[in-house]
């Protein structure tokens, strides 16, 4: 029997959750339990583990098929055959398999370096890159549907206006680094019980940028970055939903020493409307009508993204029927078309009859 944690409870989504909220669950968990977040903590980074195998599975509706129906498999079951998610078999991962899984399911493969990237700009050869940064931006429902332009002010480290980012005070540049010849990284050979071992590193002496300031900036004091504002003007992709992000190159936090900028991750969130309920890219908005209306049928002008259309009601329709109004929903992401809006009629009844009306 196997000791694992149940894979909903890991990521604390119920047995019924659609693929985004158990994305966006796992984006949460995995920011939380980050190892660079924390990076002493060996719980830490076995619950990092826990959640990316979770999600492995999860995210794959012929796994998740199979978890649902045997539950957790031993290693010599597998998972969806050479492809599963245990290499041999089970859905064990170790942690630099997590690291990319999170990397690559969160649109970040490809950048280069290690998780550090992500985070905090440390990382791969050569030169530090500035911090890499994350803005929660909110946009309304009709923004998210139709696309829109924000301006934002963004507080991070811009290059310093006297030394134009170098660290190096007017008159002088930077000088190579000495001890790593400017590449950056240094190699040591070690001395082992199975032999000699060789490590490379980041270079302690230029702490990667490969070259070192003799005379600093007094504005920097020879880092090159002071803290500053740049406002920015994002577009809003039509469709977006909340927990959709985008990355903007090189709009993070400006690179020490003249190295090149982090990047800026823009994670959107739909405010709810008040008309509206959003069902994926469908709508759905409820229409309170008569009873007399509903037995005897009627013409109503029924609110949409794109202003007011007529909906003809039967004679005879009953109360919380919906109507499907093809295409007035949100545009896909992702392919071409839209969602639709559904239109619930309910039977409205008033408190207070006069006489009039009871005529």
């Amino acid at each position: 029997m196997s000791n694992k944690r149940d894979y909903y409870d890991v990521l604390g989504v119920g047995r019924d959750a659609e693929n985004g909220e158990i994305k966006k669950a796992y984006r949460k968990k995995a920011i939380q339990f980050h190892p660079d977040k924390n990076p002493d903590d060996d719980t830490a980074a076995e619950k990092f583990r826990e959640a990316t195998e979770a999600y492995e599975v999860l995210k794959d509706s012929q796994k998740r098929d199979q978890y649902d129906q045997f539950g957790h498999m031993d290693q010599n079951a597998g998972f969806g055959g050479a492809g599963g998610f245990g290499g041999a078999g089970g859905f064990n991962v170790d942690l630099n398999d997590a690291l990319e899984s999170f990397l690559r399911n969160f649109g970040m493969g490809g950048m280069g370096g290690g998780f550090g990237d992500v985070f905090g700009g440390g990382g791969g050869g050569g030169r530090q890159r500035g911090r890499n940064l994350q803005l929660e931006l909110t946009v309304s429902l009709l923004e998210a549907a139709q696309g829109a332009k924000k301006t934002v002010k963004l507080n991070k480290q811009v290059a310093c206006t006297e030394c134009k980012g170098s660290g190096a005070a007017a008159g002088s540049k930077p000088v190579t680094c000495s001890q790593c010849r400017g590449q950056g990284r240094v190699r040591q050979v070690r001395q082992s019980l199975l032999g000699q071992m060789m490590t490379e590193g980041v270079c302690p002496q230029c702490q990667g940028q490969g070259t070192v300031v003799e005379d600093p900036c007094a504005g920097c004091r020879g880092t090159g970055t002071i803290r500053g504002e740049e406002t920015l003007t994002i577009k809003v992709p039509a469709g977006v939903s909340t927990g959709n992000y985008m990355e903007l190159r090189g709009k993070g936090d400006a690179g020490p020493a003249g190295a090149p900028a982090g990047d800026l991750r823009v994670i959107f969130e739909v405010q709810e409307s008040e008309l509206f309920q959003r069902h994926g890219d469908d709508l759905l908005i409820d229409v309170p009508l008569s009873p007399v209306d509903l037995i005897l049928g009627t013409k109503v002008e029924v609110p949409t993204l794109e202003g007011k259309v007529s909906l003809k009601v039967p004679a005879g329709t009953q109360s919380h029927k919906i109507f499907r109004m093809r295409t007035k929903g949100i545009p896909h992401v992702n392919r071409p078309g839209s969602g639709d809006q559904l239109v619930r009629v309910l039977a409205w009844t008033p408190d207070n009859l006069d006489r009039e009306l009871k005529k």
